[in-house]
């Protein structure tokens, strides 16, 4: 298998779901040549990804020897990668701006959060922050987005590694941002944006630190 250049703006996660999309399925060994890692790595990502649901793995026998293990893109997986709808989707985004005024398309996909938030309301409101968090880890894998968080004490980070509007977005920034409202409805705090993808950073990094509440 040939190897898989990185181009600086791709993370090890996204060249793995490149090679098997192009490969349609890879052998653990397989994808370390082609990303140049090592199989352990590759083992590290493939069980998140698992995990999330973008890939599946298969057992094959053989008449000799011990069965061994492929992987390739899930239904899921292979919906981050860009099909022919979004040009049509582009062109129609190009449409509209034509007949509507300059913010009509911002307000537009402000909508499309406000919508999918009301198809989980009452689902998270009374949580608490951590499981609030959980489900929306939830909601953005849903969305098709790679993500993980973790805490540094009172500061939490969230990082996509993925973006799967960046075909629409490279052009219509303005969906650029869909993810975060979907964050502050949901954590019910303030969010910061560091990174972005569109901007040609390796991920979209987001901070935030809610109010702890202290006893007294």
């Amino acid at each position: 298998m040939a190897s898989t250049k990185n181009n600086g703006k791709q993370s090890t996660r996204d060249l793995i779901l490149y090679t098997l999309k192009t490969a349609n399925q890879a052998k653990v060994d397989d994808l370390a040549e082609a990303v140049n890692v090592s199989p352990v790595t590759v083992r590290h990502h493939l069980n998140s990804l698992q995990a999330s649901g973008l890939i599946e793995m298969e057992s094959v026998r053989l008449k000799v020897g011990r069965p061994y293990y492929v992987y390739s893109l899930s239904e899921k997986g292979h919906e981050l990668f860009p099909r022919k709808y979004v040009q049509l989707t582009n062109r129609l985004l190009e449409e509209l701006k034509d007949y509507l005024p300059p913010d009509a398309l911002g307000n537009v996909f402000d909508g499309i959060a406000k919508k999918i938030i009301a198809e989980h309301e009452g689902k998270f409101e009374h949580l608490p922050f951590d499981e609030r968090l959980a489900y929306l880890t939830t909601v953005l894998r849903e969305e098709g987005f790679i993500v993980e968080w973790e805490r540094d004490e009172d500061e939490y980070t969230l990082v996509e590694y993925s973006c799967p509007y960046y075909s629409v977005g490279d052009q219509h920034i303005e969906i650029c941002g869909l993810d975060k409202d979907l964050m502050i409805s949901i954590l019910q705090t303030p969010v910061e944006q560091q990174t972005c993808i569109l901007h040609g950073d390796e991920t979209c990094q987001f901070t935030f630190s809610p109010e702890i509440n202290k006893t007294a």
